[in-house]
């Protein structure tokens, strides 16, 4: 899906869903508890921040979640469903505000520390970025888990 649907297609939910929220974990945390953990984080914070939204007088919330692996710590009933941005649509919806929100984070990023150029890989582990870490080391945004192998 390309970057300008996903926006288009945020928005949207954004302007119809009864609640949503995003999670965010920091690096020094992800380089902490690893990527898979610091997920789990990421759903519990936005979990936490959607139950905050929704009146427990109207609502059984059911936390489905996108992976085989439930959110420990939340204490709502929940589902793990596999391929589940693929099957459910309100986790494919979840998945649409989570992308758009991390690629803005890089947005930002790429304001601050312009030599890495975040606004072209959004982060993600390519040749190009890999390249801009052997030329110029690691900024504090980046995770050291991430560049063992850069």
């Amino acid at each position: 899906m390309s970057q300008s649907k996903r926006e288009q297609l945020s928005a949207t939910v954004k302007k119809y869903a009864s609640a949503w929220a995003v999670g965010v974990v920091e690096q020094k945390i992800i380089d902490r508890v690893n990527i898979h953990n610091a997920g789990l984080l990421a759903m519990k914070g936005a979990v936490k921040k959607v139950l905050k939204q929704v009146s427990s007088q109207t609502a059984k919330p059911l936390a489905l979640i996108d992976g085989k692996f439930q959110v420990p710590g939340i204490n709502v009933p929940q589902e793990a469903i596999v391929d589940g941005d693929n099957k459910v649509l309100s986790i494919a919806a979840a998945s649409i505000l989570a992308k758009v929100h991390r690629d803005n984070l890089m947005l930002n990023a790429h304001k601050k520390y312009p030599v890495y150029n975040f606004a072209k890989h959004k982060g993600y582990g390519t040749l190009y970025h890999k390249e801009m870490i052997a030329k110029y080391g690691i900024s504090p945004i980046h995770r050291i888990s991430f560049c063992t192998n850069c």
